[in-house]
């Protein structure tokens, strides 16, 4: 066990807890709470969208991912993930900046009614368990590989958890922007730091590049058959797609000062993180070249703890404290985001719908306690699913929302004709159909990915139940136009 590595480490969690408490000091009201008073600058937007994606999966999840299945393996995360922010800043956030919302989930009520308001956010809320389970996760794993196991991962996600609970109840997303600016620094100069001396332990960094090329780790398509095209279509979209309807992309949009900067800030966001996922890819191979055959074993056993075993067991002292800093920056930045978001979701479109009339005092109450609660649920969970992969663990978060929510924010925003029983037929067709494909229930999900058959299904709903009472409503006034003309001709 390091002790001097240890040490630093406290002190730079200790840090990151003054500052979220710091900033605590400045909130005032609900939308400081929830989305910094929109007020937040080009810059901050920039990193804190960066730092959402950025999180366990794209330091220990993607790079093993790609040792062992090449580029293609890694569709849904980085370039699904990062694409989905392009997208969200090309098409989603000036619409959506103008509406001046505290949530999504008060875009569907203002466009589909009270119902689907509250179903919507009851997926989204959802699909956050996997994705903060799968942090606490790698929170765990980190402060078990510190101590050498000495701390066990269950103990590790109690005092992960904790370290980052604190900020988030205190300083909530205005605490949460200024950490993610701090740590996003931390883990791009550490992490480029540790690929320069990464390339040099292997001996350079045309030696790491032409492994990747021998082992033919640069491809990206699938095999040119139905089932391979359809399964990497539906990795592609279920991040690309379903992160769109999320709380924590629309915090990001609305925490902006103005809508160019919301617009700016997450198509720079999305671009900067498809671009620095390379960095820990690099970092990784470059482990397979000095490491050999233990790192090969070590991808396929357990890879989440390649790359700590490899900064550990290859490096001196001042690359670990670089290293787990980055870590531990990436994990916080995310699990930060992803407890706010859910409870802040709950609070505005479930508790007040239950308890109309509530005081902003009392919301901002609710919303700190439901942290509290959403928090709890996350760290059993994530001790129930010890063992499940954290890629596995985020990609399975998304599914819920692309199949549910994201249809009905599209089309409600460009086409006028949506209705309230279109999006109901969407979200029952959508998220039906996703279901049936579970393996739990059959094997198609074998042949063609649940998640792509459910949005599918979730169009096809949203057009049909938008236009068929409206046709059925044409017939019966043409019918009854006709049996009055008949009766009149009668006369």
């Amino acid at each position: 066990m390091n002790t001097t590595l240890i040490v630093f480490v406290a002190l730079y969690l200790v840090g990151t807890l003054a500052l979220g408490v710091w900033a605590g000091t400045r909130i005032k009201n609900t939308s400081d709470f929830a989305i910094a008073g929109r007020s937040l600058p080009l810059i901050m937007v920039i990193t804190t969208t960066f730092a959402t994606w950025f999180g366990a999966e794209t330091v220990m999840g993607i790079p093993a991912k790609f040792i062992q299945g090449g580029l293609g393996a890694v569709v849904e995360d980085p370039f699904g993930a990062g694409m989905c922010l392009v997208l969200v800043g090309l098409f989603f956030a000036t619409k959506l900046y103008r509406l001046n919302l505290l949530t999504i989930g008060d875009f569907f009520r203002e466009r589909y009614g009270r119902g689907v308001e509250v179903f919507c956010s009851c997926a989204i809320i959802l699909s956050y368990l996997g994705w903060v389970a799968a942090q606490i996760t790698a929170l765990g794993l980190v402060f078990s590989v510190l101590t050498n196991g000495a701390m066990s991962v269950e103990m590790g996600m109690i005092v992960g958890t904790l370290a980052v609970l604190i900020y988030v109840v205190v300083g909530g997303f205005l605490a949460v922007a200024w950490t993610d600016f701090i740590q996003m620094i931390v883990l791009v100069l550490g992490l480029s730091t540790i690929a320069i001396f990464s390339a040099n332990l292997a001996g350079g960094a045309d030696k790491v590049l032409a492994v990747a090329e021998q082992q033919d780790l640069w491809r990206f398509l699938p095999e040119p058959g139905f089932t391979e095209v359809a399964m990497f279509i539906g990795a592609a979209i279920t991040m690309m797609l379903g992160s769109i309807p999320q709380q924590d992309v629309f915090q990001r949009v609305m925490s902006a000062k103005d809508e160019k900067t919301a617009r700016r800030g997450a198509v720079i966001g999305g671009v900067s993180y498809i671009l620095f996922a390379f960095v820990p890819m690099f970092i990784v191979a470059s482990a397979v070249v000095v490491m050999g055959q233990q790192a090969m074993d070590i991808a396929r056993e357990d890879y989440q703890k390649l790359l700590p075993t490899f900064v550990l067991s290859q490096m001196p002292l001042l690359m670990q404290i670089l290293f787990f800093g980055a870590l531990l920056s990436a994990i916080k930045s995310t699990s930060s985001a992803t407890l706010l978001a859910p409870s802040t979701s709950f609070v505005e479109n479930i508790l007040k719908n239950l308890r109309p009339g509530m005081k902003d005092r009392e919301q901002l109450l609710a919303m700190r306690w439901t942290i509290v609660v959403f928090a709890a649920l996350v760290l059993a969970y994530a001790i129930a699913m010890r063992g499940t992969p954290i890629y596995e663990l985020v990609s399975g978060a998304y599914q819920v929302t692309l199949v549910g929510a994201f249809v009905p924010l599209v089309l409600g925003l460009y086409w006028k004709r949506a209705s309230t029983q279109g999006a109901i037929a969407s979200l029952a067709l959508g998220i039906g159909t996703w279901v049936l494909f579970m393996p739990q229930l059959t094997s198609w999900g074998d042949h063609f990915p649940g998640q792509l058959a459910g949005l599918i299904a979730a169009l096809v709903g949203m057009v049909l139940g938008s236009l068929a009472p409206q046709y059925l409503k044409n017939r019966h006034e043409h019918s009854r136009h006709l049996n009055e003309s008949g009766s009149i001709g009668s006369h």
